[in-house]
């Protein structure tokens, strides 16, 4: 009976044994399944984790959580030109190709509300920041309202602030190059209402390659100077709401400018307006003021008026500039305009993004995609008082074949009509003197008015490519 009762406790005890053993085995087998599963940072802190579905969605990998409150997307685009020249004996033009831009975006919403983006450009093997972008989406009662700070565009010229993937034309009118803002560093606030958009911000200088980052420290280290700023304003009138067949777009922009760093020391305080005519491949600057000196400030304002009807669009804007000088020198006023349309031909759709106040790609009528035919005319004056930098007036036709895919060729065909003060500061002929000879001084030249001037034509090629 001893002997039994001495069994039965062994029995148990090796029971109890392999019962904690078989638990200590369990705990232990799961704490490191659970640390196989733990994931680290460079710096050994313990991180989350969400798996991510990967998708192309129109040419655009696009990675998100199941939840879709992180999405992170690649937005790139390459866009392949070339020019050719005609009637360009006054002052010769070459021909040529060049890569017009190179682009790699990042883009992700880290939440619900938060959104960051970071653009470079490498188109010819030259670095430079485009867009980034902190941004921060209210939502609730607050919905349509954003914020963001960072290098971006300012809210002030439709065309202007519209992605270069979306041109109806290979370049933008002269006007819009010449005054209105592009990007610069700063902060602004969006609001996108039912029938309005309204946008305002604060800006300060140009973020954008090595030279402007040199012109910034310069200013600050060797004289102490402000980086200047900007405040721009735009109010959008959209009478249609969310209508996708039809809408139109009329709207006011302001921008008051102050003088900024991220020009060469020797140029601050100084104004200076200039651009190329619809090309990148002809560096010649027909329309300059050259430096325009005892610079107080600027105010540009823009009247924008569009609209679109299944496939038709139009689009117009005014641009005008005050030049306010110091020492009582007279205040400068330039102005241009440019109006515009487009219309596909197979049955697709132009497509009018409400909350940005800007026509985006349109939506192609055929599966092989779409055909559309545009027309452009744009005048620029940089004329008045004592400054003479020129005006022009420009034609342009062209045709955009837009692939099933995120392909685009475009075909463009602009005429060029300088006046005789469009000499490319002084540079450039303008026209003939009494002996018949090629002259650079307005003042000598014979031909009558509306003759003299640098006036040809260009043809234009582009190979788009979106992903």
């Amino acid at each position: 009976m001893v002997k039994l009762n001495r069994q039965k406790q062994l029995f148990m005890k090796k029971t109890v044994f392999f019962l904690t053993l078989s638990v200590f085995t369990l705990v232990l087998t799961a704490q490191n399944e659970q640390k196989a599963d733990e994931r680290y940072d460079q710096y050994g802190k313990k991180v989350d984790r969400t798996s991510l579905n990967a998708e192309v969605r129109n040419g655009i990998l696009v990675l998100e959580s199941p939840k879709q409150d992180y999405k992170l997307w690649f937005d790139m685009r390459i866009q392949t030109d070339g020019q050719f020249f005609s009637n360009d004996a006054i002052n010769p033009i070459g021909d040529g190709f060049s890569i017009r831009r190179a682009r790699f975006a990042v883009k992700a919403n880290l939440t619900k509300n938060w959104f960051a983006e970071l653009d470079l450009n490498v188109a010819n093997g030259a670095l430079e920041l485009e867009d980034a972008i902190i941004q921060y989406n209210f939502s609730d009662d607050l919905k349509g309202l954003n914020t963001r700070i960072g290098n971006f565009k300012e809210q002030f010229s439709m065309s202007q602030t519209a992605s270069s993937r979306y041109f109806n034309f290979m370049e933008r009118a002269m006007v819009v190059n010449t005054f209105a803002p592009s990007r610069h560093l700063g902060w602004d606030a969006t609001y996108s209402g039912k029938y309005f958009l309204a946008a305002g911000g604060l800006f300060f200088h140009e973020v954008k390659d090595l030279e402007t980052l040199t012109y910034v420290e310069d200013n600050n280290k060797d004289f102490g100077r402000d980086q200047g700023y900007s405040l721009t304003g735009k109010l959008v009138l959209q009478p249609f709401g969310e209508n996708k067949n039809h809408g139109i777009h009329a709207a006011y922009a302001y921008s008051y400018r102050t003088p900024k760093t991220d020009v060469d020391p020797a140029e601050y305080d100084m104004a200076r307006y200039s651009t190329r005519s619809f090309s990148s491949i002809n560096r010649k600057k027909y329309l300059d003021t050259d430096l325009i000196p005892d610079l107080d400030h600027e105010v540009v304002s823009n009247i924008e008026l569009a609209g679109f009807y299944r496939g038709l669009e139009l689009q117009s804007e005014i641009i005008n500039n005050k030049t306010f000088r110091k020492n009582n020198l007279e205040t400068l006023s330039f102005s241009g305009f440019y109006i515009q349309t487009a219309y596909l031909l197979f049955g697709g759709k132009q497509l009018y993004d409400k909350s940005q106040g800007e026509f985006n790609q349109p939506e192609k009528g055929k599966k092989w995609g779409d055909v559309e035919l545009t027309l452009r005319y744009d005048y620029i004056n940089l004329n008045d008082k004592d400054i003479m930098g020129g005006s022009a007036e420009g034609y342009t036709a062209g045709i955009n074949f837009y692939a099933a895919r995120n392909f685009k060729f475009q075909l463009n065909y602009s005429y060029l009509n300088h006046d005789r003060y469009a000499s490319g500061k002084g540079k450039l002929f303008v026209g003939r003197d009494v002996n018949g000879a090629l002259t650079k001084d307005p003042t000598k030249v014979v031909d009558a008015a509306g003759k003299a001037g640098n006036d040809y034509g260009q043809l234009g090629i582009r190979c788009e490519i979106d992903f």
